[in-house]
């Protein structure tokens, strides 16, 4: 882990870090209350397609939890997104993932297969990042692992944690598969921990079905599912407490600075 950049505000530390992985160069970011010390929770946000890991949802999410929590917040740049992508060629990858989208009529097809593709790579990102922010002496290795991800940051997130062992509880939406031999489904059964699952009751580019029976999938014993009226980005703001509860009852607050 080689930390690029480092600034406070508001009580709250963001340190930006590059780690390199099969080769490439990973960028990523850790948030904690400034001055912390000793081991905390951990909150690991994967951000959606077309975002980064500095969005303001990823921002957003990152402040909550900390004042909340006290827990520290890891995101990382996902496969072909954010600093990942030269700025000249940025502007042809999103084209591309929109005629993707279109051809496939949503998330699904040639659009499905090009997202498990990253998630495949982003796998052992996720790994390694894990590894080198738990060495960190503020945040450690004690402490509970979440996992917080919505549309391409769940289908990236759900095959990461079903062979993640320390991400305790995790909260996924916007995600389905298009039937039950599907390698995202089959990731989703190997899930035993607490899930909160967000389902857009309209979503246009993850049909209904395919959400519902991605939620069944999951092995969890508890799992609970949100649904809400409108498409995929219409969730509503008030789910962000229901996502910061769940994480506040699984993963506990810090007894540290």
């Amino acid at each position: 882990m080689r930390f690029t950049g480092e600034r406070s505000e508001d009580g709250i530390t963001e340190r930006l870090f590059e780690l390199t992985v099969a080769g490439d160069v990973v960028p990523g970011v850790l948030w904690a209350p400034e001055g912390a010390t000793g081991p905390r929770p951990l909150v690991l946000i994967g951000h959606g397609g077309g975002q980064h890991k500095t969005a303001p949802p990823v921002i957003g999410m990152a402040r909550r939890y900390i004042k909340a929590l006290g827990c520290a917040v890891c995101a990382i740049d996902a496969p072909e997104h954010g600093a990942r992508v030269p700025p000249a060629e940025a502007p042809a990858l999103a084209q591309r993932a929109r005629e993707q989208m279109t051809r496939s009529g949503g998330m699904r097809g040639e659009a499905l297969d090009a997202t498990m593709a990253r998630a495949a790579k982003a796998r052992p990102e996720w790994t390694a990042a894990l590894d080198a922010v738990q060495g960190l002496a503020f945040v450690g290795a004690s402490g509970k692992v979440g996992y917080a991800g919505v549309s391409m940051g769940a289908f990236i997130g759900i095959p990461f944690v079903a062979d993640e062992p320390r991400v305790t509880a995790a909260m996924f939406g916007l995600a389905g598969a298009p039937d039950e031999g599907h390698a995202l489904v089959q990731a989703a059964r190997r899930i035993a921990i607490p899930i909160e699952f967000a389902l857009q009751w309209d979503d246009e580019m993850v049909s209904r079905e395919a959400g519902l029976s991605l939620f069944g999938a999951f092995g969890s014993k508890e799992k609970t599912m949100h649904a809400n009226a409108g498409g995929h980005m219409a969730v509503p703001v008030f789910e962000r407490a229901s996502w910061e509860g769940f994480f506040a009852r699984h993963l506990g607050a810090t007894s540290g600075s």
